[in-house]
């Protein structure tokens, strides 16, 4: 017979912003309840070396990522291992369905499930898709050990990417469509002083190249933007490094969301458009990214629960599961 679990408060996702809102809903005695999700850990789990987290000179991504978990499970967060499937935000107790078949049901829920990898859409690229066609050099890099490689993008995904395969490669060559980067400048420093790096202003990826047997690339074809002009590029691997998109497949269709698809919330807030229902970290913001941010606004959302429980009324008589109104509309220029 499926289980079903109650909780204060559901977390969905385990990045920074998720463990984090774990660790301030656990010492406001709210007892939450913290499901992993398909990638326990987040994005930082495909990153090695992160230099910009408060109090660590140097940090390799999975490592930070074992510490939040310890440190939320230390006080007193419940941590499960499954992925939600499905989530029901028209009534409350919200309710929602684990792959697991198990079945949570929660006085408020803290969204906090990220962002993915965003894709080109070429069909040559989905063909090669792991034939040599990758978005996470940290996953796939180790297999290109003296090959020549080539970087798609131009901001700090991609020069991340590049520097970090040429530890592996013989040559990394940074395909960008314009004639100047978005990255950080010292990490741009860093890569126009690596000579096993080298960029391709001005083009963009035609075509991924290669043979069926075995499959696998071979090389790329990349249009100058300006002229047309089209370029092979002889190659073992291609990684897509064009950014990242919101996981919102689970409250795209129900909250309010904007830029792309981050979900909406109210001004200076982690509240969405529905009352008792909070989005953290890269779900939400468009604008800045960042580990430190999304770990700062998963504490916003737990203490923002934590309000939000305290000044409901809870009547005797009360249906548990009353129709919700979703709330005030919200500033979609957030």
């Amino acid at each position: 017979m499926p289980d079903t679990r109650h909780t204060k408060v559901l977390i969905v996702g385990s990045g920074p912003a998720g463990y984090t809102a774990g660790v301030y809903a656990a010492r406001a005695m709210l007892e939450p309840l913290l499901v992993q999700g398909l990638e326990p850990g987040g994005q930082l789990t495909t990153t090695t070396e992160v230099e910009n987290w408060p109090g660590d000179t140097e940090v390799q991504g999975p490592d930070l990522m074992v510490r939040m978990e310890a440190h939320a499970r230390s006080v007193g967060t419940e941590i499960v291992g499954d992925i939600i499937t499905k989530l029901e935000l028209d009534k409350r107790p919200f309710v929602a369905h684990g792959d697991s078949g198990t079945t949570y049901t929660a006085d408020s829920v803290i969204l906090a499930t990220g962002a993915r990898a965003k894709w080109l859409g070429m069909p040559s690229e989905e063909a090669y898709k792991g034939f040599g066609v990758s978005a996470c050099a940290t996953c796939d890099g180790f297999f290109y050990r003296g090959q020549e490689i080539v970087v798609i993008g131009g901001g700090n995904t991609a020069v991340e990417e590049a520097l970090f395969l040429t530890n592996f490669a013989s040559k990394v060559t940074l395909i960008h469509r314009r004639d100047e980067l978005r990255a950080e400048k010292i990490l741009q420093d860093r890569l126009f002083k690596n000579p096993k790096i080298e960029t391709l202003w001005h083009h963009q990826l035609e075509e991924v190249v290669g043979e069926d047997n075995p499959k696998g690339v071979t090389g790329v074809k990349v249009r100058h933007v300006d002229t047309g002009e089209i370029t092979e590029i002889d190659c073992k691997g291609v990684f897509v490094a064009i950014g990242h998109a919101p996981s919102n497949e689970l409250v795209k269709d129900v909250l309010e969301t904007h830029m792309g698809g981050y979900v909406v919330t109210q001004p200076d807030s982690t509240a969405t458009s529905i009352p008792g229902v909070f989005a953290a970290g890269d779900l939400t913001d468009h604008k800045y990214r960042q580990a430190v941010t999304s770990a700062g606004m998963g504490c916003m959302a737990a203490l923002e629960a934590e309000r939000w429980l305290s000044e409901q009324e809870l009547d005797e008589g009360k249906d548990e599961t009353e129709p919700l109104g979703y709330g005030a509309p919200v500033d979609a220029a957030h």
